[in-house]
């Protein structure tokens, strides 16, 4: 439980006496900040040899059940976590977990210090019965609980600090939200035994989130670092700029320089106002990583998006943390599976722990929503129809019709069985192929005749379907294991003018996701416009949970 994600695999500990660090670090706690206003004889930064033995243990102290129905009568804002209390100490035939002879072993120090630094989870929330904390295990505050009472206590907070980071809010308020990925499925109760019973278990970091979640803490902490020391001032802006060019001199260039230094985009800060080459590389380095085309320029849209107070980073990071924690860790575990970021108009295509592809996307409107879902592709159509949607017949086919006679003609289309669809061609709105994985939603990656569209910034123009800028590229790469086809027998079915559907040997999972914040393969912060309005509702889901 409480597991920290280092990017890099962590050595095993190879001596026994290293056996309390391992505890520790498997947990994320760092006690070299802790402080020592904790009820125990030893310094955490400190731990006596003897005490070694007494982290992983089975107590042989008992806890009447009776006591635990009576814990939640008195301390009812906790009783949501009555059946896996119950569950625990079933488990534990009854024995308390967090005390051993010498009083609460060394993990029920270590879970409070991380609970008192739960605002780096990106959260702003606070245990029910704090004072109960405070007298257990601040020296300057009586204890006022039987040891039995404290015991439960403790426990609570354990699953109060599971639920809030790893579990996140309800799952039933995420699908109202539209978020229609699987939601993990972990046993915290589990989880706590593998790592108290077992000192030589080495719980892999993905089991409890997601490796993403904790390169967005580790930004988080960064960005709330910048606020505590003044965030950044605003750029001055002229309301008659058009745009700034190499070369330029202003104000407004010096504070350009200035904002991009807080936030690393560039090294040094000369306090030059003049818009030289070091600048021209930080600008285009903050426009990549802030979903704009990087042209060399400054405009307007630039430096009000610069302008923008880091409170609303931080929360824009925030709600994406949260969305880490619905994710079940289990989808990196695949062979090859596919990721399109909805925000940042991006597919993935990851194939033995390794990117293979990447490429640009358009997806749907506002007004026709891309769903946030998984599914599994199944089989690839080449030179598809393009059997119109009942409400595009309605909407845009059927008043065409009615302003001009030649419409369907004109268009490459024909009745088929009572509905309109689009002969295969090059013009045909789905391209040349499509990759299906069947869903309720009717969504589906697809190449399209519109290619100028990716070189937009901005990318969402379908109906809900992805059309995918690489779609010749992803066929290929898709197919690459298969040694029935060859990149020139994928062209010529792409070309054929004839619709031909081939199965997939391997289904290939699909995620379509929606995050508006995300750290890339090089450790850099992307932020994205979150242009379906999700963020903020988020927000103030996870405020209100304070």
């Amino acid at each position: 439980f409480l597991l920290f994600i280092f990017e890099n695999n962590f050595k095993y500990l190879k001596m026994r006496r290293y056996y309390i660090l391992f505890v520790i670090i498997s947990f994320g706690f760092t006690f070299a900040n802790v402080s020592c206003n904790s009820k125990k004889e030893n310094s955490s930064e400190v731990v006596a040899e003897e005490q070694l033995e007494n982290v992983v243990h089975y107590s042989n102290i008992p806890i009447d059940s009776s006591a635990i129905s009576s814990f939640y009568k008195t301390y009812p804002e906790l009783k949501k976590y009555q059946k896996e209390t119950i569950s625990l100490y079933q488990k534990h035939n009854y024995n308390q977990i967090w005390y051993d002879k010498k009083g609460i072993v060394e993990f029920g120090h270590s879970l409070y210090a991380k609970y008192s630094t739960i605002e780096k989870e990106g959260l702003k929330v606070v245990f029910p019965y704090q004072n109960r904390l405070e007298g257990i295990f601040n020296d300057d505050v009586e204890n006022t609980l039987n040891q039995e009472t404290t015991e439960l206590m403790i426990t609570n907070l354990y699953f109060f600090y599971a639920d809030k980071v790893y579990n996140g809010l309800d799952s039933k308020i995420s699908t109202e939200m539209g978020w229609l990925l699987p939601r993990k499925q972990i046993s915290y109760v589990s989880l706590l035994d593998s790592v108290m019973q077992n000192s030589k278990s080495s719980l892999d970091d993905s089991k409890v989130l997601i490796g993403q979640y904790y390169k967005l803490r580790e930004v988080f902490v960064k960005y709330r670092e910048i606020e505590k020391n003044g965030g950044w001032n605003s750029i001055d802006l002229d309301p008659n700029l058009k745009s700034y060019k190499p070369g330029d001199s202003a104000k407004a260039i010096g504070q350009i320089r200035e904002r991009l230094f807080v936030t690393g985009d560039i090294k040094d800060n000369n306090k030059s106002a003049i818009y030289d080459q070091e600048l021209v590389e930080a600008v285009n380095h903050y426009q990549l990583r802030n979903g704009f085309k990087s042209d060399n320029l400054i405009f307007p849209k630039h430096i009000k998006q610069m302008n923008q107070p880091i409170g609303e980073r931080i929360k824009q990071i925030m709600v994406n943390m949260e969305r880490c924690r619905w994710i079940s860790p289990e989808i990196t575990n695949a062979y090859e599976y596919i990721l399109v970021n909805i925000p940042s108009y991006n597919l993935t295509f990851i194939r033995d722990g390794k990117v293979a592809l990447k490429s640009p996307v358009v997806v749907g409107k506002t007004m026709n929503k891309t769903v946030i879902f998984s599914g599994k592709m199944s089989y690839i159509v080449f030179s598809p129809y393009w059997n119109i949607p009942t409400s595009i017949i309605r909407k845009e086919v059927k008043p065409g019709m009615a302003k001009n006679k030649n419409y369907l003609a004109q268009h490459n289309m024909e009745w088929n069985n009572g509905n309109v669809r689009q002969k295969p061609g090059k013009n045909n709105s789905l391209g040349l192929v499509k990759f299906i994985f069947p869903n309720s939603n009717n969504i589906y990656l697809h190449d399209t005749p519109s290619k100028s569209l990716f070189e937009n910034e901005t990318r969402a123009y379908s109906h809900g379907c992805v059309r995918v800028g690489k779609a010749r590229d992803l066929a290929i790469t898709i197919l690459k294991e298969d040694k029935n086809w060859t990149p020139a027998k994928i062209d010529a079915a792409m070309n054929a003018g004839k619709e031909n559907a081939y199965v997939l040997k391997n289904k290939i999972p699909v995620y379509i996701g929606y995050f508006t914040a995300w750290v890339n393969e090089e450790g850099e912060l992307n932020f994205f416009q979150d242009i379906y309005d999700r963020d903020d509702r988020l927000a103030k889901l996870i405020y209100s949970e304070n």
